[in-house]
């Protein structure tokens, strides 16, 4: 599973409004534009989108920036992930459209690869944007226990 460009910066935009949660001037994109090294636009549009599903509240002009319109740990990685993907679809066969594969009534890839996208969205779905700017103990703390087990999945190795 590899997430697009546009996920990646959405969710640098949402962890680094996070870090700056308790500052007095609101983050602006131009800030985060030079901290990630990312084009001013490309962010302007993923600052947008962020906004118009409620997770940034932004003010334009002078003294204008953004910050994020509810506390980080109520805003889900997964939720996030799955607003910004466009799909999903790992293999052809995810696709009835599009399948072309001869092998699909004999084949178990598709179950498994469904069943492995489940499990990353769960671990996602665990985490908050909270969780992704941590202090560096409780990050490390965190780390131990990054793979966890979701009921009717198989057990991680």
């Amino acid at each position: 599973m590899r997430l697009t460009q546009w996920t990646d910066y959405a969710l640098r935009v949402l962890m680094y409004c996070a870090a700056c949660q308790e500052r007095e001037q609101p983050v602006t994109i131009s800030e985060v534009a030079d901290a990630h090294g990312i084009s001013r636009s490309h962010l302007t549009k993923i600052v947008q989108q962020l906004a118009m599903q409620g997770l940034l509240d932004t003010t334009r002009g002078r003294g204008g920036g953004m910050r994020l319109m509810r506390p980080a740990q109520e805003i889900s990685v997964g939720a996030v992930v799955r607003m910004t993907e466009t799909d999903f679809d790992m293999v052809e066969c995810f696709n009835a459209e599009l399948n072309q594969c001869r092998m699909s009534q004999h084949c178990r890839l598709q179950s498994v690869l469904s069943t492995a996208t489940r499990a990353y969205l769960a671990v996602l779905d665990g985490l908050t944007v909270a969780d992704l700017v941590a202090p560096a103990k409780e990050a490390a703390a965190a780390s131990e226990h990054t793979v966890r087990w979701v009921p009717g999945l198989p057990q991680p190795l």
